[in-house]
């Protein structure tokens, strides 16, 4: 009985190996034109030596990349970029400094225009004093900007902009702020990152009491660089960038009104 079993078996077996190699043959995947038609990937050895890239082309390419040059500011005044230039230099990097003429912010100005008459200003001037605002001023008449009246130059944004709402909800004026430009000489750190480093620490720059209104940027064109001389080019101090045409309070009154 039990060699019936063996043979039995034994025959399961031998006609499943048959059928498995002989009946039962898989199809091949069908071919993709698109991928077929794609080179053969091959490593470096594989290459014949006259169709591989020149080393010197792929060096100076890396080469190139990583001596891609930065820009660190700009700064209003040559102390603090000094300052900043040196805790690069601690951290490894080779800052280079570099000035340029442009234009330097000194304060965020809060006014109210729109007034095309005498009457118009006397009525604002009459609605502030209601509200409790006594400090607005009168500036002069221009051309460009028309009638306006002051109501104070800020040193930081958020104070001018603190200044403004309060005014608005005091008096129902609109009000407006706008960041005053003045020309003069900014001052700039170019620098190369060292290798393995992507980004230029201004976290760490901030924390040491560097100004907070610098940034990184592509250091410009070597025809249209600034130099110890200055160069004839514009910049600004801080990120945010009031009208081009806006008029600042007169000298007097700035005195008078800076925050």
């Amino acid at each position: 009985m039990l060699r019936i079993v063996f043979l039995v078996l034994l025959f399961v077996n031998l006609a499943y190996f048959a059928w498995a190699h002989w009946i039962d043959v898989p199809r091949l995947p069908p071919v993709n034109e698109a991928i077929a038609k794609l080179p053969r990937l091959k490593l470096a050895e594989e290459v014949p030596p006259d169709q591989r890239p020149p080393a010197k082309a792929a060096e100076q390419s890396a080469a190139d990349a990583a001596a891609a040059c930065l820009s660190v500011g700009p700064f209003a005044d040559q102390e603090n970029s000094a300052h900043a230039a040196a805790l690069l230099r601690a951290k490894g990097f080779d800052p280079r400094p570099r000035t340029e003429q442009g234009q330097l912010s000194s304060g965020y100005w809060v006014y109210i225009s729109g007034m095309k008459t005498q009457a118009d200003t006397d009525r604002a001037l009459v609605t502030l004093e209601h509200s409790g605002i006594k400090d607005a001023l009168v500036m002069p008449e221009s051309p460009d900007s028309g009638r306006r009246v002051s109501l104070g130059l800020y040193t930081e944004r958020s104070r001018a902009e603190r200044r403004a709402q309060s005014v608005r909800q005091a008096s129902g004026l609109d009000t407006e702020v706008t960041e005053r430009k003045l020309p003069g000489t900014v001052y700039w750190v170019d620098l190369t990152p060292p290798p393995g480093t992507t980004a230029v620490p201004l976290q760490d720059l901030f924390a040491e009491g560097v100004s907070s209104r610098i940034a990184v940027q592509p250091c410009p064109a070597a025809g249209h660089a600034g130099s110890a001389n200055g160069a004839d080019s514009t910049a600004s101090i801080g990120r945010t960038r009031g009208p081009a045409n806006a008029n600042p309070p007169a000298r007097g009154a700035s005195r008078a009104i800076l925050r």
